[in-house]
């Protein structure tokens, strides 16, 4: 299926410079938000307890609000779980809290909300614990995790290609990663192993397409050798776009069918993955491609000084 007509001849490369500046723009405001506010870490990576429950009927989260309060339990989190009668409770604990102290915990808030269901009785559906120790060690893996799917993509395409187009993909998806991080410190939103597993997820959605590109750029290379680099990167990009978009639009469909439909527990995923396909798109054409032939353009430099 061709979406769009192989005889088109955007000049993809001739707008690189606005690209440039777009992308440098939206790197430093998420880089600013990253260093200013900071991320909202969830309980995966700050430690603490969360406790979902479900009413007989619509839950009374102002009045949930203020028995919890009356118990002392310090700044507790209330929110509503993809339905009226659902509510998630989030609770920080202090570093030397231990999983039988939350467990007690757990109890007293059951003990203390349990009257304010009018008919029926409250349901404890699950409690967790994430001690701040084991927080700490998932923040670093996650970091490490990220950081190692970055220097295998550098080797894979450096061996497969070259070490322009390792370069070029490898900046890219650090330009895919800082952003949809940032999004996270902008919106405040909570980040969670399950935006880390996205964010990775991203990374693979990102060097394929990516990959494409770059392949193209090399057949391209063979049949026009005696053209100049910018044309054939321009080539190479109209010639994949119509299935760049194809591919991307698919995806984008099912990720917005599973933000509206999907419930709570994937949202945040959903959320994310948008949000990297829209960016890995734009890379893959302005970010990973443009950046081959600025490194052909400083070697050829170097080379004539």
């Amino acid at each position: 299926m061709e979406l769009i007509s192989s005889k088109l001849n955007i000049d993809f490369v001739g707008f690189r410079k606005w690209a440039y500046v777009i992308s440098l723009a939206t790197l430093l405001v998420s880089l600013g938000f990253l260093v200013t506010k900071g991320l909202n870490f969830g309980l995966d990576f700050s430690g603490g307890a969360v406790m979902q429950l479900r009413f007989p009927g619509p839950a009374p989260i102002g009045e949930i609000r203020t028995a919890l309060a009356h118990i002392g339990l310090g700044a507790a989190v209330i929110q509503e779980f993809g339905a009226p009668e659902e509510i998630l409770i989030r609770l920080h604990q202090d570093k030397d809290s231990k999983e039988h102290e939350a467990s007690k915990v757990a109890q007293k808030i059951m003990d203390a909300i349990t009257p304010l269901a009018k008919t029926g009785k409250v349901e404890l559906r699950r409690v967790e614990f994430v001690g701040p120790q084991v927080g700490h060690e998932l923040t670093v893996n996650g970091i490490w995790a990220v950081i190692y799917s970055w220097l295998a993509i550098l080797i894979y395409v450096g061996v497969r290609f070259e070490f322009r187009f390792a370069f070029g993909a490898v900046l890219a998806l650090v330009h895919d990663v800082f952003i949809t991080i940032g999004f996270f410190a902008i919106t405040q939103k909570e980040f969670s192993l399950v935006v880390v597993a996205a964010v990775l997820t991203i990374i693979g959605y990102s060097i394929n397409d990516t990959i494409v590109v770059f392949d193209r750029i090399r057949d391209e290379t063979k049949r026009l050798r005696q053209q100049p680099l910018e044309m054939i990167i321009n080539e190479a990009v109209n010639r994949t776009l119509s299935r760049t978009i194809i591919t991307s639009l698919t995806v984008v469909l099912v990720l917005v069918a599973l933000i509206f439909f999907g419930g709570e527990v994937i949202h945040d995923f959903a959320i994310t993955l948008l949000l990297g396909v829209v960016v890995g798109t734009w890379s893959s054409i302005y970010v990973a491609s443009p950046i081959v032939l600025e490194w052909e353009r400083w070697r050829g430099s170097k080379t004539s000084s």
